[in-house]
């Protein structure tokens, strides 16, 4: 599929079950819309997902995105209806089915620009694998977040069994896993599954204004961090200082590193440029 601009794509692919959103410069907002099915990720949504991840990655305006869902869910998951009315699907014709699903909904860890999931409600299953692949997580007081695919007599999929070890450590994912037990916003936070928790009030409002002060920062600064601490960061000390050594230089060399001191000694909001 070719890449659309990020401002003809409402009028160039119609979203089903999703929508996009700018509410703020540099800001975008994705929203999981199929609530009367919990935000499951239906075929309608994936394609929906996977053309505005395209688009977004394509434009370099967008210097943040959030992703959230749409009334009382985040996203409950995978749409399993048709594996339960496939039982005699072979292993293979399930795993042709399963891996392009992942790699779907798994695309937002491709895009450079920092990512947050805003879990408003219920984030199960393949929900949460989403939540994860974002670079932050923030959850609404009261939401609820687990992977109980055991309990359902299937091993995890979308890459639960690395994201979960890389956010909460080998432990706590041991926990959530084995056990399939679902936790509460305040749980989650203590295992580090979020960042932050917020009341339900106002939700939204305060992750996009995170999300703006994001976007406010130095965007080439931003994306190399973003890079440096992909996959758990840098495997020793010493890749750190390497890579330290050359991606500083090179936010040195840049204009807005000259905007960024003198709207410091100016006290006031520095206007970044991505140059």
């Amino acid at each position: 599929m070719p890449e659309t601009p990020l401002d003809a794509l409402p009028d160039a692919l119609p979203m089903a079950h999703l929508r996009l959103e700018r509410p703020t410069e540099g800001v975008v907002l994705l929203t999981l819309d199929n609530p009367d099915m919990r935000n499951a990720m239906s075929d309608e949504m994936t394609a929906s997902w996977v053309a505005a991840i395209d688009a977004v990655a394509a434009d370099p305006s967008v210097r943040a995105v959030v992703v959230t869902g749409e009334g009382s869910a985040f996203c409950s998951g995978g749409n399993t209806s048709w594996i339960a009315s496939e039982p005699d699907a072979s292993v293979d014709q399930l795993r042709s089915r399963m891996m392009p699903f992942y790699r779907a909904w798994l695309s937002i860890r491709r895009l450079e620009v920092p990512t947050i999931a805003a879990v408003n409600g219920a984030a199960i299953g393949a929900g949460l694998c989403l939540a994860l692949a974002c670079d932050i997580r923030y959850a609404a007081a009261g939401a609820k977040l687990g992977l109980p695919f055991n309990k359902l007599g299937m091993h995890a999929g979308m890459a639960g069994t690395w994201l979960l070890p890389n956010v909460v450590g080998p432990a706590h994912a041991r926990d959530l896993l084995l056990t399939g037990r679902v936790v509460e916003a305040d749980e989650a936070l203590r295992l580090g599954l979020v960042s932050r928790v917020v009341d339900r009030d106002g939700f939204l409002d305060e992750v996009l204004e995170t999300a703006a002060g994001i976007a406010a920062t130095a965007p080439i600064a931003s994306r190399l961090t973003k890079i440096a601490l992909a996959d758990g960061g840098h495997a020793d000390f010493e890749s750190a200082l390497q890579w330290e050594a050359l991606a500083q230089p090179m936010t040195l060399a840049t204009a807005d590193l000259q905007e960024g001191i003198a709207a410091a000694k100016e006290k006031r909001a520095p206007e970044f440029r991505g140059r």
